[in-house]
């Protein structure tokens, strides 16, 4: 049950303890006096339904609990106690220090939500806007005058306030999606009940701007994938190295790594050359630094040198405002893979052999020279000395890439490692498409090991991965029928169109031959074997007899 109050004294000081506590759930207040009509308590009482009197007595005969006395006069204070004798009466100046404490406790209160970068919200528990700061007029627009003592719903229209959300049902609410102010910005809500010894007193709102947690979202983004691009993916122990030659290999690139000096990984394509130049990177004192790789064969040769060594502002027509930073700049400290060296152009050459020499580059359009710390790790599967010796490659930049030379055995001279690295693959592979493969059969290791491997691990892969998209569900292991192989053949030298028709027409003969013995005679089996339709097979069948 309520404390009945009566106040004495409508001027500031009754004011202010009237607005303090007309919503309190612990006290009701029956009365306001005051000489004065036109005090601003009266006012006050008037406008909420509260009886008011100009003089204090006319309450003699009401029953109080409480008397505060606001006027400041002694002797209206010692006659309110000898009469109120039931009553606690208390002084203005007791209330006075009261209400200044609290004052000061909710203006440090408003200070640390001033200070708050969240967008912040409060409304009463009648549904009104009681505080918002200064981040809230950042983000909406709206200042205090806007909305504080105004309905929740002022700043959001027709919209579901959560303020009337949460104080209608006493839960929290989160991540509520919504749009505010004049623009309509798109903003994140999370509200909560405020209580009081129980009692649900109002709501408080935290706002976040989806605009500015997309663009978060999206530099998160950008710095995972700028990352996974400069990370070293592959270490020593992911290499398969069980015949003698690859052994020599891997003690070869151990010892490079742990050299300053250029390298110059040779082999053929499919061999694994970009694999070893992971494992150098990252067993090189650089492993912590950026590993930044460069196909110089996939980059268009116009715009390969802008690439590599940057360009300044304005220095060509469609260049990036303010310039850009090109490769070397990018990997500076660590480690930059020039992958397919030999397809670079004359010119560029003759920058690279600088960068080598110098440890310093200049950008497309620029002058000054910019110092470098890059450690190069280079590749190519091209003839370096043919091509120094038909001029298109340099001769003064192949010696200073080629002081530590690493060259892969391909795969055919390595027919041992065909097993582990078709297990290897098989794992991989079941990871990528959701299979269950097992391994593979004995059978189809030796029919592996007969083959040429022209395109060395990287064909090995296509090989398995086109196995294991064709084989049933009920298949736990790899069989010789599974693979596709085409028949080792002599090469030879073809003159002219007939001879070259003639060349293609028995090799698709005996392909398909193959293919339907065996799938024992099953016609429908083979063109599913053979990836054409059934008709295209009957075809190519009446044109072979």
């Amino acid at each position: 049950m309520k404390k009945r109050l009566l106040i004495v004294g409508a001027g500031k000081g009754g004011t202010e303890v009237l607005k303090m506590l007309l919503d309190s759930p612990l006290v009701r207040t029956v009365a306001v006096v005051d000489s004065a009509d036109s005090a601003e308590g009266l006012k006050l009482a008037r406008s909420r339904g509260i009886r008011v009197e100009r003089d204090w007595r006319d309450c003699a005969g009401k029953q109080v609990d409480f008397v505060i006395e606001t006027t400041g006069k002694n002797e209206t204070f010692h006659e309110l106690k000898a009469h109120f004798t039931e009553a606690v009466v208390l002084p203005g100046e007791f209330i006075r220090v009261v209400v200044e404490r609290l004052q000061q406790n909710q203006q440090m209160l408003e200070a640390i939500i001033d200070c708050t970068s969240e967008a912040i919200s409060v409304a009463d528990h009648h549904g009104n806007t009681i505080l918002i700061n200064p981040s809230y007029t950042r983000l909406t627009g709206f200042k205090k005058e806007d909305v504080v003592d105004k309905p929740a719903t002022a700043d959001i229209g027709m919209q579901e306030s959560v303020h009337l959300k949460v104080l209608s049902t006493g839960k929290g609410v989160r991540d509520i999606r919504m749009q505010i102010g004049a623009t309509r910005r798109d903003i994140l809500v999370n509200a909560e009940p405020i209580i009081v010894e129980g009692k649900l007193r109002g709501s408080v709102g935290v706002i976040r701007d989806v605009s500015q947690l997309r663009a978060l979202r999206d530099e998160l983004q950008e710095a995972k994938t700028r990352i996974r691009n400069l990370e070293a993916k592959y270490q020593f122990s992911d290499i398969i190295a069980t015949s003698d030659a690859m052994r020599f290999v891997i003690e070869q690139a151990r010892l490079a790594a742990l050299t300053p000096v250029t390298v110059l990984i040779r082999g053929e394509s499919g061999t694994g050359k970009e694999l070893f130049a992971h494992a150098i990177h990252g067993e090189s004192p650089r492993k912590y630094k950026k590993f930044v790789r460069v196909n110089c064969a996939a980059i268009s040769p116009t715009l390969l040198e802008s690439e590599l060594f940057g360009y300044e502002d304005g220095a060509f027509s469609g260049a990036k405002r303010g310039g850009k930073v090109g490769y070397f700049e990018e990997a500076d400290g660590g480690s930059l893979f020039l992958d397919e060296i030999g397809e670079l152009p004359l010119d560029v050459q003759v920058k690279l052999l600088r960068v080598l020499q110098e440890h310093e580059v200049v950008r497309v359009g620029g002058t000054n020279a910019i110092p470098v710390d890059v450690r190069i790790i280079a590749a190519t599967n091209a003839d370096l000395e043919q091509k120094v010796a038909d001029g298109s490659f340099r001769e003064d930049l192949y010696y200073r890439i080629n002081r530590m030379p690493i060259y892969i055995p391909p795969l055919r001279d390595r027919l041992e490692e065909i097993r582990p690295l078709a297990e290897r693959i098989i794992r991989k592979l079941n990871q990528e498409y959701g299979r269950s493969v097992h391994g593979i059969e004995a059978e189809a290791i030796e029919l592996l090991k007969s083959q040429y491997w022209k395109g060395n691990v990287r064909e090995l892969e296509n090989v398995l991965g086109r196995a294991m998209i064709y084989m049933s569900n009920n298949d736990q292991e790899i069989a010789p029928h599974h693979l596709q192989l085409a028949p080792r053949r002599t090469v030879t030298k073809q003159t002219d169109t007939a001879t070259l028709q003639e060349s293609v027409a028995r090799y698709e003969r005996d392909l398909i031959e193959r293919a339907i013995e065996e799938a024992d005679g099953n016609k429908s089996e083979a063109a599913r074997r053979l990836h054409i339709s059934i008709r295209t097979l009957y075809n190519k069948l009446d044109r072979m007899q």
